[in-house]
């Protein structure tokens, strides 16, 4: 397999969603929750960290376990999950992590001397009295943490609002002291909700969760979940807690809104909820998401894009790439998985944007990245239910003189796989694909043109295959 780094960045096993990446001694560590495969809820698993060098951002490495759900008091049996979290380097030098159990309105602290060693239970946010931010009557619920801290001073976003939630304001501002935990200037709220946004500019882009904060020169940046879940987005100011202004959308993990090379309104991924920040890795700016898998909401994958920022400071949206945590294209010979797709679509997913509840999620019409065994087995995943009309795309190759395309491919499945560089687009070859209970290769002789070029699988025939992985020669 190629060894430049893809998307996911993280191995096909691991599912660390809600990603906060930061730099500190010259590497990338990345914080953030931690999905069960084939869990039955989010964030199942204990805390992890993974963190590259900043010059390598395709040679990850596991710094394991960093903080269990039972190091909390709130949790002692561990019956409750540990949601999204953030860091940040204290005035005394330690590393400082937030987070929240997802049955509990307050805002939990962990400390550690280094990036990614053994957290401890420090304590719980609080105003002076003692009284736990959260729990003090007029507090709305905590969530989601997002921290930064300047000087003395630490501050704290956090907020969840549901569309049409009426009891929830927005996204709010906390800003506590030397200690990590004392509150010296009350919530603030930064970012409206749905039912309060009439006039602020966040209309349709309300603010759902995930606040973070990111400072460029002197302009902090707000990334931020929206009601509409698939996107990222965010909102700038010159003051970290007032003063927040909506910009516009970073990313979103189906790819609405960009019609460079589709209609806007075309999904090319199954969305669901979207969480990361923004982080200036070697000069280059990123911005860290995350996508679903395995046909439902609970199997999060981290990945990477590259960012541009304008004059203005204004950041145009970025598509989603196999490629990304590279910034470039991929080369164009040699073996990669099916699992970077970042497109994934069949015909009739013309309005299927992800969701919550009954029906919302996917069944065996509809492909999926999924892998075999169980959470944790450190194995390749891979592409199921590629049905008819079944579509897995794969952006950006550098390609140069390809005269045969090889696939790896299982299942009850009788029928062809066309090769595109467009989702739309000719069809260059066929590779005929019958029935195998076990991974089997097929190739056939197609020139794909030189260049910078996408890569589209498209299924057609009967029955269900698995697409493990292709060759380009």
């Amino acid at each position: 397999m190629n060894k430049q780094g893809f998307n996911p960045y993280l191995p096909s096993w691991e599912y660390v969603p809600d990603s906060e990446p930061y730099v500190f001694n010259e590497r990338v560590y990345v914080y953030g929750s931690h999905d069960r495969f084939n869990g039955h809820a989010f964030c199942l698993n204990d805390y992890v960290c993974w963190s590259a060098p900043v010059n390598d951002l395709g040679n990850w490495r596991n710094e394991g376990v960093i903080y269990r759900k039972t190091d909390d008091p709130l949790n002692p049996n561990g019956h409750m999950c540990l949601y999204a979290p953030d860091v940040t380097l204290g005035p005394d030098g330690r590393y400082y992590l937030y987070y929240v159990l997802d049955k509990v309105p307050v805002v939990s602290v962990a400390v550690c001397d280094a990036p990614a060693g053994k957290y401890e239970f420090y304590g719980y946010v609080q105003y002076d009295d003692g009284t736990r931010l959260g729990e003090r009557e007029g507090d709305e619920p905590q969530f989601d943490p997002g921290v930064m801290t300047e000087g003395q001073h630490t501050y704290l976003y956090t907020g969840f609002c549901a569309a049409g939630d009426q009891s929830r304001h927005g996204a709010m501002a906390t800003m506590l002291g030397p200690d990590m935990l004392t509150i010296v200037e009350k919530p603030i709220f930064v970012a409206p909700s749905e039912p309060y946004s009439e006039g602020s500019g966040y209309e349709g882009h309300e603010f759902f969760e995930a606040p973070s904060i990111r400072k460029r020169g002197d302009t902090y940046y707000l990334v931020y979940s929206s009601i509409v879940m698939h996107e990222l987005c965010y909102a700038t100011s010159r003051f970290p807690n007032k003063g927040f202004t909506y910009q516009g959308v970073i990313v979103s993990n189906c790819d609405l809104h960009i019609d460079s090379y589709k209609p806007a309104d075309k999904p090319m991924y199954y969305g669901g909820n979207n969480h990361g920040s923004i982080v200036e890795i070697n000069g280059d700016w990123y911005v860290f998401y995350h996508r679903h898998t395995n046909g439902d909401a609970f199997n999060r994958q981290g990945c990477i894009e590259k960012i541009s920022f304008e004059e203005d400071g204004s950041i145009p949206q970025v598509e989603m790439t196999s490629s990304g945590p590279s910034g470039r294209p991929l080369e164009g010979k040699g073996e990669y998985p099916a699992y970077i797709a970042c497109n994934l679509l069949t015909k009739d997913d013309q309005k299927y944007t992800g969701g919550f509840g009954a029906g919302a999620w996917l069944d065996s019409r509809f492909p999926k990245i999924t892998q075999d065994g169980r959470d944790s087995d450190e194995e390749v995943g891979y592409i199921a239910n590629m049905v008819e009309s079944a579509t897995a795309g794969f952006k950006f190759f550098d390609c140069r003189g390809i005269r045969q395309v090889s696939i790896k491919v299982r299942g009850y499945c009788h029928g062809v796989f066309e090769v595109k560089t467009a989702w739309n687009g000719p069809v260059l070859g066929t590779i005929p694909v019958h029935f195998t209970n076990h991974w089997k290769p097929y190739s056939v002789e197609m020139t794909i043109p030189d260049g910078i070029q996408a890569l589209y699988f498209t299924y057609r025939g009967s029955g269900s295959a698995s697409l493990a992985s292709f060759i380009l020669a």
